[in-house]
């Protein structure tokens, strides 16, 4: 098969697409045929050297995809050769055919294109897992979503108004929180011209604070939590050491979090497949149904990976980019 590798770690310019070695099914795992894959934050710091795969992984990128299923492995009893299946993964998306655990299979839903169900595993397992089964998110709350226009940032919008908590959301520019506005975010705060402390703070503050940054913004993200409130933190694009004022966490009674779904074990508590059967069974309905929606940005053929890498950091980018694998 073919498949995005890298010839060293990088720019974009490090991703080739050339032949790799076929993957099998082992027990428990399907052998996918893959339609499209998305491209998220995660996939642009390992090719940068910053974040290796599990020891487990395949050491291709990409961390979800959609396509059909070529082959079963043994074991495998829950679905049939041909199923149209979006798969959460922990690497080798970015290829022709990926092996992955039949645990981590989501159904494409019916009438959704294949290319755009791509981009749903990876935000769909991430915003659940954090926003529900780790913060509790419910009805009346105030969540605070920093980059509010990015694939996760557009989800969780929808997640979070579907829920019934009031949402805040923070984006670069005035385009991109119109944008958010239009999915259902209430409280809308440009980072480069407002203060979102000040902003949270002047609604009582944040019940729940969803981080992609990391330490850049743990201080000032502690000052934003509403009384028992709870940060979590999924993200390092500020960097990886910051300063904890523990006096005003207690102050707070607050609570800090800090998670990932890529390194969590297949099976067990707290794994990709308990989050992927709390997806499906409370998610996927909603998914279905038309309530939530995928956000894509842009789709682009496998080859512009190199491409489709920058457009995550370019302001035009609102949601998520794919890149097709196969028609």
């Amino acid at each position: 098969m073919d498949a995005i590798q890298l010839n060293g770690f990088g720019g974009p310019e490090v991703m080739e697409w050339t032949v790799a070695v076929d993957p099998e099914p082992g027990p428990g795992e399907v052998l996918v045929e893959v339609v499209a894959a998305g491209v998220n934050r995660a996939d642009v710091m390992q090719r940068r050297g910053f974040y290796p795969p599990p020891a487990d992984a395949s050491s291709i990128l990409g961390l979800e995809c959609s396509g059909t299923i070529a082959k079963l492995g043994p074991g495998v009893t829950d679905w049939q050769v041909g199923d149209r299946v979006c798969a959460l993964l922990a690497g080798g998306g970015y290829a022709q055919f990926v092996a992955v655990p039949a645990t981590q299979l989501l159904p494409i839903p019916e009438g959704m294109d294949a290319v755009a169900a791509a981009g749903l595993p990876e935000v769909a397992a991430t915003v659940w897992s954090n926003l529900v089964m780790t913060a509790g998110l419910r009805a009346g709350q105030l969540v605070l979503l920093h980059g509010g226009g990015g694939g996760i940032g557009t989800h969780a919008i929808q997640v979070a108004r579907g829920l019934g908590a009031r949402v805040a959301v923070t984006a670069g520019s005035d385009e991109k929180l119109a944008k958010c506005a239009e999915l259902g975010a209430q409280i809308l705060i440009n980072y480069r011209t407002e203060d979102f402390v000040e902003i949270v703070a002047d609604e009582g503050g944040a019940d729940v604070i969803l981080d992609n940054m990391g330490a850049k913004y743990l201080e000032r993200n502690v000052e934003a939590l509403a009384p028992h409130g709870q940060l979590v933190v999924i993200g390092m694009q500020g960097g990886v050491s910051g300063e904890l004022n523990i006096a005003a966490l207690l102050r707070k009674w607050g609570t800090v979090h800090a998670t990932n779904v890529r390194s969590r074990s297949r099976l067990g508590s707290g794994s990709k497949a308990e989050i992927i059967a709390a997806v499906r069974a409370q998610l996927w309905p909603r998914i279905a149904a038309g309530e939530i929606v995928p956000v894509i940005s842009a789709e682009l053929p496998i080859t512009e990976a190199a491409r489709a890498h920058e457009m995550l950091d370019e302001s035009a980018t609102f949601g998520k980019v794919i890149l097709r694998v196969r028609d």
